[in-house]
């Protein structure tokens, strides 16, 4: 399965050998053929008829988002407001494309996306890492639900509620306590090994 999905990320390449087909292989394990569907549901509920939907399989969701655009239509459905990106426009043209992808990620970053979470354009446009590109969806996905502005469209439970930073409050103490019984327990074993040591000296002098 790895060796298909490799050959096909990577059409205008040719095929991968040695360390780098290891790496490509290693990466393409990591996409999740459940989270796609889960993805695709939510998209295309997100978007409406129009952005359509893919043909099953990894290759079908990159081919689904390369454009950059159903990306941009589904940035601008969660902004409650104005809308980030003010064009949409599907191009053959691969630096239009890359330029729509930009976009999105621009905007997905201003929604709340961390860069740790965001994928890079050659990522998608170029099959590199559509995990990657799964994660960043995710992320967008959890961030919508966990905001609760009323834009997001579809079953609560598809994404994490992301963790609010209240919720830390009440920690404050237990931490401190938690700390203090770590160190009396690292304090009782080190007693407990100088001891050993201590008891085995004697046979080493003889």
């Amino acid at each position: 399965m790895n060796v298909c999905v490799c050959g096909v990320g990577m059409a205008n390449k040719g095929p991968s050998y040695g360390m780098s087909r290891q790496v490509q292989d290693k990466i393409d394990s990591k996409y999740d053929p459940e989270l796609e569907l889960i993805l695709v549901q939510w998209i295309s509920g997100q978007c409406g008829a129009g952005v359509g939907r893919p043909e099953a399989g990894k290759l079908g969701f990159q081919a689904w988002l390369k454009d950059g655009c159903v990306l941009s239509e589904l940035i601008n459905s969660l902004f409650p407001g104005e809308k980030p990106i003010k064009k949409i426009q599907s191009s053959p043209m691969a630096f239009k494309q890359m330029e729509q992808i930009s976009q999105f990620l621009n905007a997905a970053e201003k929604y709340g996306v961390t860069k740790t979470d965001m994928f890079q354009t050659v990522d998608l446009w170029e099959g590199k890492d559509l995990a990657a590109v799964q994660r960043t969806l995710s992320a967008l996905g959890s961030l919508a639900v966990t905001k609760e502005e009323g834009t997001y469209n579809g079953d609560p439970n598809w994404f994490f509620k992301k963790a609010q930073e209240n919720k830390r409050d009440f920690s404050d103490e237990q931490l401190k306590a938690g700390k203090n019984v770590i160190g009396l327990q690292m304090g009782s074993n080190k007693g407990a090994s100088q001891e050993g040591m201590s008891y085995g000296r004697p046979r080493q002098i003889l």
